[in-house]
């Protein structure tokens, strides 16, 4: 099983550059960033975790830029998006992004991607809260099109674009894996229909895992493709409750780190990396 980690990068935090070398020094796989445009001061929509956002929502760094810092300074440690807000982000030059990112790093990119909980985020970027799903299904299909075609072109309900040519394309083919954040009713579809991995939230048990991974293997075979792997986006820093996810088909853990300095988040990395040994790899 590999372990990682994600952060929300602030000017405040340690810096991803720093991270990143940190986790390549102990063998530590992947790291991920999550992203929020900016939060809307009306705080309407309740934060997901219960009581007051935490402060680093409103400061974190933009996700593709701390990626390519976090690329630039490691060989093997595989960087991402946490998820990414492609309902926040016009579909062409998110495509760009990356496949730059994807390049620069010599083919290291995870596209963690999902529709986000905050409305207001959303309506400010023009976006319904009650179409993002759709919305979201269809610049993922756009964005395929851009990766894989000299001359792309896509017609949707919501995004439209005549030929194309967009350059460069991923190193990684046909485009960087597609992970797919969330759970719900309808995640189970949407992750077979066009992602390539499944990333169930914390908050998610392992009964609720194996239960919903046989669901994800029948999906993916309706549309004729292999079950996805599935990583766990925010693991427990426990290992009495890690090991109880040690047979639920997970194939990668992402460890929330807090939005801190060294002093406390290298710690949190020799612990991670200690749990190998839990883990039985």
């Amino acid at each position: 099983m590999q372990l990682g980690a994600l952060i929300f990068p602030t000017e405040y935090s340690i810096g991803p550059a720093d991270l990143a070398q940190a986790m390549e020094e102990r063998g530590l796989e992947a790291l991920v960033f999550p992203e929020h445009t900016h939060i809307p001061a009306s705080r309407l929509s309740p934060y997901p975790s219960g009581g007051e956002l935490p402060r680093e929502y409103s400061h974190t760094l933009d996700p593709f830029v701390a990626c390519t810092a976090a690329a630039m300074v490691t060989k093997n440690l595989r960087v991402g998006t946490g998820i990414a807000l492609v309902v926040e982000r016009d579909p062409i030059l998110l495509a760009k992004e990356v496949a730059t990112v994807d390049l620069i790093s010599g083919g290291r990119f995870d596209f963690g991607i999902g529709a986000g909980w905050n409305r207001e985020e959303m309506a400010n970027h023009g976006t319904d809260p009650r179409t993002r799903f759709a919305l979201m299904e269809e610049r993922v299909e756009a964005m395929r099109a851009i990766w894989t075609s000299e001359e792309a072109s896509y017609h949707g309900r919501f995004v439209n674009f005549d030929r194309i040519w967009s350059w460069p394309k991923p190193v990684q083919k046909p485009y960087p894996p597609i992970l797919l954040g969330g759970a719900g009713a309808t995640i189970v579809e949407r992750a077979a229909r066009y992602a390539d991995v499944w990333m169930p939230i914390s908050r998610t048990t392992p009964e609720q895992i194996r239960e919903t991974a046989p669901q994800l293997a029948r999906a993916c075979a309706d549309q004729g493709r292999p079950t996805l792997p599935i990583y766990l986006y925010g693991a427990p820093f426990d290992a009495e409750k890690l090991k109880a996810y040690a047979d639920t088909h997970l194939e990668r853990l992402y460890f929330w780190l807090p939005s801190a300095g060294e002093e406390t988040v290298l710690p949190l990395l020799d612990r991670i990396a200690g749990f190998r040994a839990v883990l039985g790899g």
